[in-house]
């Protein structure tokens, strides 16, 4: 199994980063999180995550170890896929998430999209006493670019949403506020979608 690849970013999306090590690109599905932290990187260190199925081999990453474990975490649980688990540590800081279990705050699990009443209930049974008290410092580096939208827009169809409908959520939100930045406007997107 591949821990981690170090290399040249090549490509930096909110849903994918490439990362070019020894003249292979490697295509590794991120979280906004390790978006944000890989901005302006020239090249970087990033953990991995590996899912082989039937139907395809795909690379998970992530900046730091404690994001990768909560990803491990979260597909240990019953009915939590690896899309799920990316789509929760996009929507909700893993500091944030971990303190929604701890606490069996129900109401944050169930405010990610595809993840329902009887989902989070057993996030929370599955997960409490593993988690433990330990939470990441969950610090977020922020950029501004007046690409966002389109940024935005290329995240959310990535993740599996309707171009048309995201389009409109995303426009939505930037009339409220014209300064969000990709990070926020995908993580405000997904609570609406």
């Amino acid at each position: 199994m591949i821990d981690y690849i170090t290399g040249k970013v090549t490509e930096l999306n909110p849903a994918f980063v490439v990362v070019e090590c020894n003249g292979i690109g490697y295509n590794i599905n991120i979280s906004l999180n390790t978006y944000s932290a890989l901005d302006k990187a020239d090249s970087c260190k990033i953990l991995v995550h590996e899912s082989i199925r039937e139907d395809a081999h795909l690379l998970f990453g992530f900046v730091s170890e404690d994001e990768r474990d909560l990803f491990r975490q979260l597909i240990s649980v019953s009915g939590v896929g690896a899309g799920t688990a990316r789509m929760m540590l996009s929507s909700v800081r893993p500091a944030d998430l971990r303190e929604a279990i701890i606490s069996g705050n129900v109401g944050t699990l169930k405010g990610v999209k595809g993840i329902g009443l009887k989902t989070a209930q057993r996030i929370i049974i599955d997960l409490k006493d593993k988690i433990g008290k330990h939470v990441g410092s969950g610090e977020i580096i922020a950029f501004s670019d007046n690409t966002a939208r389109e940024e935005s827009l290329s995240a959310l169809v990535m993740l599996g949403f309707a171009r048309s409908s995201a389009a409109k959520v995303i426009d939505n939100l930037l009339r409220e506020n014209k300064k969000l930045q990709v990070e926020e406007i995908v993580r405000r997107a997904l609570k609406l979608l």
